[in-house]
């Protein structure tokens, strides 16, 4: 039988990386496989593109990495001109690391011998910004895979992990290694195990590791300096494991609309006692359980 570590979202999170892979250790994969958004938001994208390169474990494209290879580009929407992170994380990466992340995959389909195939997406196929939820309806989850013939699918960008059966497909998703966003401060992965009638999740992981290099690397960095509002709520989302950074901006639109971000309306916010009502609706209910625990 093959097995599989299945990892996703580090988003340059390098103690997360590592207390993986020391927890993978015990486990005797046969290979990892990593869906994308290895990059951005953590302060450590060139050791996290150095490592799982070396490894040379099976990766792909996500939404993160369009963001620094697009920035800039007559590919980038209008909009991406106010972004602050992505000149952080071209330094952070350098040319010669733009240029391999430039001619990674954004799919892949993994046929091992002993287990049927396997798509992997970072978020939809096609389409790295979507992503399959737990309630995502069964008939919008159809549509979205008619077009894929294998019936095992490995997505990510939710950063929720999850087993999901839909008519003939079985996804997963192994949550996020570096910026979870459940509530839980610890790096999320997933072990699966092949054999001729399917995938199993043999165990969801949730490991705990020490966030204290990343917050001194962004302070060597001076990130939230260099990267203003963003960077601040960047780091509140990895001091929290909640969503930080989308909730800000709808509030903001609903509070203050047309007034320009700053920090004082950072703390205002920061100071709600419930921001349910701007998460978006795929995180709703899983703020609710976290205000509720």
């Amino acid at each position: 039988m093959t097995r599989l570590a299945v990892l996703s979202d580090i988003h340059g999170n390098l103690p997360a990386l590592e207390a993986v892979m020391d927890d993978m250790a015990s486990y005797k994969v046969d290979h990892v496989v990593v869906a994308g958004d290895h990059i951005n938001w953590g302060a450590f994208s060139r050791q996290v593109m150095e490592i799982i390169t070396a490894q040379k474990w099976a990766m792909i494209r996500g939404n993160n990495e369009f963001y620094v290879l697009d920035y800039e580009t007559s590919r980038a929407p209008e909009h991406w001109s106010s972004f602050t992170l992505p000149p952080v994380i071209h330094e952070q990466l350098g040319d010669t690391w733009l240029n391999v992340i430039a001619s990674l995959p954004d799919t892949l389909s993994l046929r091992f011998r002993d287990a049927p195939p396997i798509r992997v997406v970072h978020g939809i196929p096609d389409n790295p910004w979507q992503a399959f939820f737990p309630q995502t309806p069964s008939e919008t989850v159809c549509e979205w895979l008619s077009n894929i013939p294998e019936t095992t699918i490995i997505g990510a960008h939710s950063h929720i992990p999850m087993e999901r059966h839909v008519d003939r497909w079985q996804i997963f998703n192994a949550g996020s290694v570096g910026v979870p966003l459940d509530g839980d401060l610890t790096a999320s992965y997933m072990i699966l195990e092949g054999h001729q009638d399917g995938w199993t999740l043999l165990e969801h992981r949730r490991i705990p590791f020490d966030y204290a290099p990343l917050y001194a690397e962004f302070e060597r960095q001076r990130f939230e300096e260099r990267c203003g509002v963003t960077g601040r709520l960047v780091v509140e989302e990895f001091r929290t494991a909640r969503l930080q950074v989308h909730a800000f901006h709808r509030w903001l639109q609903a509070t203050y609309p047309n007034q320009p971000e700053n920090n004082a309306l950072v703390d205002e916010f920061l100071q709600l006692d419930d921001v349910r009502s701007y998460i978006i609706d795929e995180y709703r209910d899983l703020e609710a359980r976290l205000y509720r625990d």
